[in-house]
C-alpha cells in the first residue's frame, strides 16, 4: 500500500489544519474549509438518511457546481461509491450507466431529472436529487437533503484497497465500460499529479474541466489535499477564464488544448494580465507545440504536458516543473508508475528507445477492473498486473515518453475519446440507412471531428442534416458527427468487417459526396 489515505479524508485533514483558509470560489461563491467540511458532513448524513449504506453506487450528472463538489465528497463521507458521469450523455446513455452499475441514488439538475423520470419508474433508482431547479414528482431537492442534518458525520470506515469510484468510458462495442477505481488509485493520482508539478498550499489552482472527468477529478482532489484554493467554472468561457486569472491571481491552470487554443486567438487576450500564472499544464490531447512556444512568449509561463487514462485515475505520464520541458513529449513516468513499450504483436517483448509500440503501465494507480465485464477486464490487464493503454509510444534514451498514434479507431475531439462504433450503433437505426462507418477529419480547433459515411438502403432518402440531428437525439454533442458523407459502399474485410482506416479514401469521391458542417 503506497498511500494509507482514502477520498473521504482529504477535506477534513485540511479543514482540521486550514479552516478559515478559502477552500473553493465558483461563480460569485466562496467556501471555507470549514464550511466545506460541514457542508460535506451534512451531505453524507442526507445521503444515510435516504438509506444509502457501504458500498451502494450513487451517480452524479450535472455540470460543474459548488453542490456538485459537495455530492462528490459527501458521497465518499457516506461511504458509497461515486459514479461521476459526463453531463453531456443523453437520457439514453445516462440510463445505461445507471442500470450497469446498479446505482441507488442519482444526483442531478432539474430540467435532467425530468428526462430520466422513468428510472424511478422502473425501478432502476430508489431516489433521485435535484441539485438545482425545482425538484419534479418523486424527487428531493438537495436543500431538503441536507436539511436539519448534523455538521459532523460518522466516519464510513473505508479502506484504500477498497473500491472509490466508478468511471465510464467510451466502449469499443458501442457500450461504454465502468472503470473501478480505489481509493489509493484517485487518492494517490492526486498527490503525485501535484507533486510533478510543486503545487503547495500557496497556489490559486483554476480550471474550467468538467470534473466529472477524472482530469478535473484529480484536480480539484488535489486542491482540497494540499490546501489550495480552487477556483472553477461551471464549463468552459473564453472570457471568463482569461477574467478568473487575474480577478483571482490564479497561480496554475489545467486544461485541454483547445481551451489555450480559444484563449491565445482572443481577441482581447493581450489586454489580461496573466502574470500571476507560474505555470500551466494540459492533458486529454496532444498540444501543437507552436501554440506552446505562443502561450510561452505571451504569457511567460510554460505550458506542461502529460498523459493520462480513465483506467489510471488520472495522469501516468507528465512534464516535471523543475526538467527539461521537452515541446512534443508527454513527459515522464510518475513516481510509483512503470511503463513500457511493448511490440504490438507479442506485448511480453519490451522494446529499446527509439522504437515504437504499445504503451503498457503498472502501478497502484491502475484499475481494480471494468464493473461487470470480466472479459473486457481480462483483455486490458496482463495477469502480471500490466495495462494495455492501446496508444502507440516511443521514449528516448532519457526516459521521455513520446505518443506517436492513439488508440485503434478512437477519435479524440476536444479531449474527449469517441469511439465510431458509439456513433455506427446509432446512426444504423436510421430507416434509411443501410450501412455506416464513422471515420475522423483533422480540425485545427478541435484536434480531430467524427464523420460518418453512409451507404443508404435500396430506394431510401436521406439528408446529411436529418442523420445530424438523428444522431443529437440520442447522443451526447461531442460524439455527434460534424460530417456526413453519402457512398455507395464502405470499404471491408473479407469477412465483411469495416476498414475503418480506409474511410478517408472516400473522400475523393466527389460524385458520391455529400457533406455537412455542422454547427459547433
Amino acid at each position: 500500500m503506497v498511500l494509507k489515505k482514502t477520498i473521504d479524508r482529504i477535506l477534513p485533514e485540511t479543514a482540521e489544519r486550514l479552516p478559515d483558509k478559502t477552500a473553493l470560489i465558483f461563480a460569485d461563491r466562496t467556501f471555507t474549509y470549514r464550511q466545506l467540511e460541514y457542508l460535506t458532513n451534512r451531505t453524507a448524513n442526507g445521503l444515510k438518511a435516504l438509506g444509502v449504506k457501504k458500498g451502494d453506487r450513487v451517480s452524479l450528472f450535472a455540470q460543474n457546481s459548488a453542490e456538485w463538489v459537495q455530492s462528490y465528497i459527501g458521497i465518499a463521507k457516506a461511504g458509497a461509491v461515486i459514479n461521476p458521469v459526463n453531463a453531456m450523455l443523453t437520457a439514453d446513455e445516462l440510463a445505461y450507466v445507471v442500470k450497469d452499475c446498479g446505482a441507488k441514488v442519482l444526483i442531478t439538475t432539474s430540467e435532467r431529472a425530468k428526462a430520466v423520470s422513468d428510472l424511478r419508474k422502473d425501478g432502476s433508482l430508489d431516489h433521485v436529487i435535484v441539485l438545482s431547479g425545482v425538484p419534479p414528482e418523486g424527487a428531493i431537492s438537495f436543500t431538503d437533503l441536507l436539511a436539519e442534518q448534523a455538521d459532523s458525520v460518522e466516519a464510513p470506515g473505508n479502506a484504500p484497497e477498497e473500491l472509490s469510484t466508478i468511471c465510464y468510458t467510451s466502449g469499443t462495442t458501442g457500450f461504454p465500460k465502468g472503470a473501478m477505481l480505489s481509493h489509493e488509485s484517485v487518492v494517490l493520482s492526486a498527490a503525485m499529479t501535484a507533486a510533478m508539478n510543486v503545487r503547495t498550499e500557496h497556489d490559486i489552482q483554476f480550471t474550467a474541466l468538467p470534473l466529472a472527468h477524472v482530469y478535473g477529478t484529480v484536480v480539484m482532489n488535489l486542491s482540497f489535499m494540499l490546501g489550495l484554493t480552487f477556483v472553477m467554472l461551471e464549463r468552459f468561457d473564453t472570457r471568463q477564464a482569461l477574467e478568473s486569472i487575474p480577478r483571482h491571481k490564479v497561480t496554475i491552470m489545467d486544461g485541454v488544448p483547445t481551451m489555450y487554443l480559444y484563449m491565445l486567438s482572443h481577441p482581447d487576450f493581450g489586454n489580461y494580465d496573466l502574470s500571476s500564472l507560474r505555470t500551466a499544464v494540459v492533458g486529454g490531447q496532444a498540444m501543437p507545440p507552436a501554440k506552446a512556444v505562443e502561450w510561452l512568449e505571451r504569457v511567460g509561463t510554460p505550458i506542461l504536458e502529460l498523459w493520462g487514462m480513465t483506467e489510471l485515475a488520472g495522469p501516468g505520464i507528465m512534464q516535471h516543473s523543475y526538467v527539461d520541458n521537452r515541446l512534443g513529449s508527454v513527459g515522464i513516468l510518475m513516481p510509483f508508475m512503470h511503463g513500457r513499450i511493448v511490440d504490438r504483436a507479442d506485448p511480453a517483448k519490451t522494446l529499446p528507445a527509439g522504437e515504437v509500440g504499445e504503451l503498457m503501465v503498472r502501478g497502484p494507480y491502475t484499475m481494480l477492473g471494468y464493473y461487470g465485464n470480466e472479459k473486457a477486464t481480462k483483455e486490458a490487464i496482463e495477469p502480471d498486473g500490466w495495462l494495455h493503454s492501446g496508444d502507440l509510444c516511443k521514449t528516448d534514451a532519457d526516459g521521455y515518453f513520446y505518443i506517436v498514434d492513439r488508440k485503434k479507431d478512437m477519435i479524440l475531439t476536444a479531449g474527449y475519446n469517441v469511439y465510431p462504433a458509439e456513433i455506427e450503433r446509432v446512426i444504423i437505426s436510421h430507416p434509411a440507412v443501410a450501412m455506416v462507418g464513422v471515420g475522423s477529419r483533422a480540425d485545427p480547433q478541435k484536434g480531430e471531428i467524427p464523420k460518418a459515411y453512409i451507404v443508404l438502403k435500396n430506394g431510401a432518402t436521406a439528408d446529411a442534416n436529418g442523420i445530424i440531428e438523428f444522431c443529437r437525439n440520442h447522443l451526447a454533442a461531442y460524439k455527434v458527427p460534424r460530417e456526413v458523407q453519402f457512398v455507395p459502399a464502405l470499404p471491408t474485410t473479407s469477412s465483411g468487417k469495416i476498414m475503418r482506416r480506409e474511410l478517408k479514401t472516400l473522400d475523393s469521391d466527389t460524385e458520391a459526396k455529400q457533406e455537412v458542417e455542422a454547427a459547433v
